[in-house]
């Protein structure tokens, strides 16, 4: 899948299983991960080139993205301007 314009692709960085104590964390109670990493980069506005590259692990807002699925895997779709900085 290649991005449009400012748009970002980014494979989320699997949830917690266990605290640092060892206690398994059922589904219901897992945080949605704000962390991943960008998987493809559209080539960004004419004014505006783009930042992040393929590869780059980023942080992102909680509610940030559309979720989509390809190929059996989770991704989310967002702005280059919703992405808060590369780790």
């Amino acid at each position: 899948m290649k991005p449009l314009a400012d748009r970002v692709l980014i494979e989320p960085t699997p949830a917690e299983e266990k605290t640092s104590s060892g206690l398994i964390i059922p589904d219901t109670a897992k945080e949605k991960p704000l962390k991943g990493t960008v998987i493809a980069v559209g080539p960004g506005k004419v004014d505006e080139p783009m930042t992040v590259k393929v590869g780059d692990s980023v942080i992102y807002g909680q509610y940030s993205g559309t979720e989509i699925k390809l190929d059996g895997k989770n991704y989310l779709i967002m702005r280059e301007a919703d992405i808060y900085g590369i780790v």
